[in-house]
């Protein structure tokens, strides 16, 4: 490298013979520190970034500029500091996409024209928590065709749903793509004699999800949350559950029917604070619908979603490999288990809980594995 000589005589300057050898390089002087003439931080490197500006276009003008060996010196070590290592070009790809994605998502256009906001201010009557019976009037032809024509739906034990009043509905969590709330609601509305209005509770990623948050909100699903669920519980509603979580419906399909951890049972103590009584249901033929074969992660993260799922219809056959698959479904709802027999500190007792939500969960367990052996066929039940 080239340096400045450092000894005395140029240092003093005044009395040291001047070098006529070479041409002298004339460079700018460097700008006071940061803060020293109240500039900030920011302020002074647009400074320095203005000077080597100028540095380089006069480099480009004047080949014979003495200072121009430097400067292109200096230009190609901050371009080779700043090129990314080639292992790391497709992950800073696959973030800045993720960022356009999330960015166009969550624009007030998306929201004005498609999301929450459009599908709020277009409906003539929505209750606080975004159901419009218009709207679930206008779709119930579609899902009364998934019901009895695609996926022909047989329901057991739907008299164990009480006829009025509070009830939790916990059903095991099935389906790469979760229709298991909008086919319950229309069991319920079929086939109970009260034609009971169902209310379940989605995972939060769903509502990240373009339209399908306001959609689903509008047939009437809720964000799932202890303070939502318990709200249409306080109002005797009947109200689905599904403690396994994103981890159900996320399950490869070898892991097919195999039950999820049930969290914390933090179900099983809403259900005891609110005296709600519980219906174990299980939900058989949701696995085959969308058999998911494995998950993508770069499009999840670009959704801003957990999972994404691969099947062996999608995105293969692209928008055709999105539909369903004709399997032959089967609900079961169990025998209620009463929750007005335990006082209000019950709920604290972790002991009581786990032993509940355990109990729970092999409920369930055993009504899939029954219900698994009554088929002979996926397709034709």
């Amino acid at each position: 490298q080239d340096e400045a000589p450092t000894d005395d005589a140029s240092v003093a300057g005044a009395d040291a013979p001047p070098d006529t050898s070479q041409a002298p390089v004339m460079v700018p002087s460097m700008p006071p520190p940061a803060g020293a003439t109240g500039e900030s931080l920011e302020d002074t490197i647009r400074t320095l970034e203005a000077r080597l500006d100028q540095l380089i276009d006069a480099a480009k003008r004047d080949p014979s500029d003495p200072a121009k060996p430097h400067i292109d010196r200096l230009v190609d070590r901050l371009r080779e500091a700043a090129t990314p290592p080639r292992a790391d070009i497709a992950s800073e790809r696959d973030d800045a996409s993720v960022d356009v994605s999330k960015e166009m998502f969550s624009s007030d256009f998306y929201l004005r024209q498609w999301g929450r906001v459009a599908l709020r201010d277009r409906a003539e009557e929505v209750d606080d928590m975004g159901y419009d019976p218009d709207q679930d009037a206008r779709w119930r032809p579609l899902f009364d065709f998934l019901y009895t024509r695609w996926w022909r739906v047989e329901v057991e034990g739907i008299e164990n749903v009480p006829a009025d009043g509070r009830v939790a509905l916990v059903a095991n969590h099935s389906g790469a793509v979760p229709y298991d709330g909008v086919m319950l609601a229309t069991a319920l509305r079929r086939e109970h004699p009260n034609a009971r209005q169902l209310r379940w509770l989605a995972e939060d990623f769903i509502f990240h999800l373009p339209f399908a948050g306001a959609f689903l909100t509008r047939l009437g699903a809720v964000r799932a949350c202890q303070e939502n669920a318990e709200r249409l519980l306080r109002r005797d509603a009947c109200v689905a559950m599904f403690p396994e979580g994103v981890k159900g419906v996320s399950k490869l399909y070898r892991d097919r029917y195999r039950l999820q951890r049930f969290g914390r049972g933090g179900h099983i103590k809403l259900a005891i604070r609110t005296r709600t009584p519980i219906v174990p249901v299980a939900v058989v033929g949701a696995e085959e619908a969308h058999p998911l074969i494995a998950p993508s992660g770069l499009v999840a993260r670009m959704l801003g979603v957990p999972y994404f799922p691969i099947t062996p219809t999608f995105p293969l056959l692209g928008a055709l490999g999105a539909v369903p698959l004709p399997s032959k479904w089967r609900i079961v709802f169990g025998e209620a288990m009463p929750m007005d027999g335990y006082g209000p500190d019950a709920a604290d007792d972790d002991v009581l809980v786990g032993r509940l939500n355990e109990k729970l969960r092999g409920t369930i367990q055993d009504m899939l594995e029954r219900a698994l052996r009554k088929r002979a066929s996926v397709f034709s039940g």
